[in-house]
């Protein structure tokens, strides 16, 4: 049977689909990719509005980019002579501006700033090998980490040789985080047994407090009403759009490593989410909250019916050690489902 025009796009966009997707991520592009995401692409010291009734808001912004000035105007030798175990962190809840400053910073210092978040470096040591990795990194003037966290032992013991061994060869640091260096790993893991590897990270840095609402403005507003299931095939149909099935989509996350998110989305503007339920397993909301991040970074819009997707998280879970993670990850899911400015 010959097909109008039409029906062929329409039959095109409905096989799209992310379930099933196996990245797989050359060396060399993972480097190449460490670059502010597309939706910090604009992101610069002078786009920042700081809040008036938060005076810190102003004082980061001044402190990070005149630290980004000393970058750029001593030149990489010089700077390195100089800063070798210097670093900023800039903390604070979600919402407060951190990445947008991180982003700025990276975009001022331009390709002799490298930015990824953690879980983005932690794979860069599983592919290029902790040696490879820090030999590549050194080759930048300044590395930012955006959304540092230690979630396990092996990750503690990793990134608190790394960040030595950076800040030693005369590598800058930034960072951005939801928890004060000191505090890194509690309500995780057996943190106190990985002291002296967690003060290790935090001797690196300058703390710099971000204070204020998330600027999404997402804190009270109740998440829009669930669409209908015909709304979230539609959405699918659209350039750039995927439909998927909820538990679905879930259960193949499992088969991906979370480095890959970004692979693993790319090409999608629109994603349609069918039957939507909340989370039990603690490993499967993680496992979802990086994969917000991803959606978030490339300004995915998204369609979803079933349950609301504040309901996601269980109260437990909003209570727990990664309580700020799910937090982030409501508010960027409210932008993304209510398509506000964010």
């Amino acid at each position: 049977m010959r097909l109008g025009s039409v029906e062929v796009t329409r039959v095109v966009a409905m096989t799209a689909r992310i379930v099933g997707r196996r990245p797989h991520v050359e060396p060399d592009a993972l480097i190449a990719a460490l670059v502010p995401p597309p939706h910090f692409a604009s992101a610069s010291f002078e786009s920042y509005r700081p809040d008036p009734d938060f005076p810190s808001q102003a004082q980061a912004v001044e402190a990070v980019s005149t630290f980004a000035a000393g970058v750029t105007r001593t030149g990489l030798a010089r700077f390195r002579k100089s800063s070798a175990g210097r670093g900023i962190y800039l903390d604070g809840g979600f919402g407060v501006g951190k990445t947008h400053l991180l982003a700025a910073l990276a975009h001022h210092v331009g390709a002799k700033a490298a930015f990824g978040t953690f879980v983005e470096y932690t794979q860069l040591v599983g592919a290029l090998g902790f040696q490879g990795t820090r030999s590549a990194l050194q080759e930048f003037a300044v590395v930012c980490i955006d959304e540092f966290e230690l979630d396990d032992p092996g990750d503690t013991v990793m990134m608190a040789r790394l960040m030595r061994e950076l800040a030693d060869a005369g590598v800058a640091l930034v960072a951005t985080s939801n928890t004060l260096p000191g505090s890194l790993g509690e309500g995780r893991f057996a943190a106190g047994d990985f002291q002296r590897e967690i003060q290790a990270v935090a001797s690196v840095f300058d703390v710099i407090t971000i204070d204020g609402p998330d600027y999404r403005g997402r804190g009270n507003d109740p998440f829009p009403e669930p669409a209908r299931v015909e709304d979230v095939i539609a959405a699918g149909e659209v350039d750039g759009g995927v439909c998927e099935d909820w538990s679905a989509l879930m259960e193949d996350l499992t088969h991906v490593h979370p480095s890959r998110f970004g692979a693993y989305v790319d090409g999608v503007a629109v994603l349609g989410l069918r039957a939507v339920k909340p989370l039990s397993d603690q490993a499967q909301a993680l496992r979802l909250v990086s994969l917000v991040d991803r959606l978030y970074d490339r300004d995915v819009r998204i369609v979803a019916s079933g349950h609301s997707l504040s309901t996601v998280f269980s109260k437990e879970m909003l209570r727990g050690g990664y309580r700020k993670k799910y937090a982030r990850a409501l508010s960027r899911l409210h932008s993304m489902v209510t398509g506000e400015p964010s």
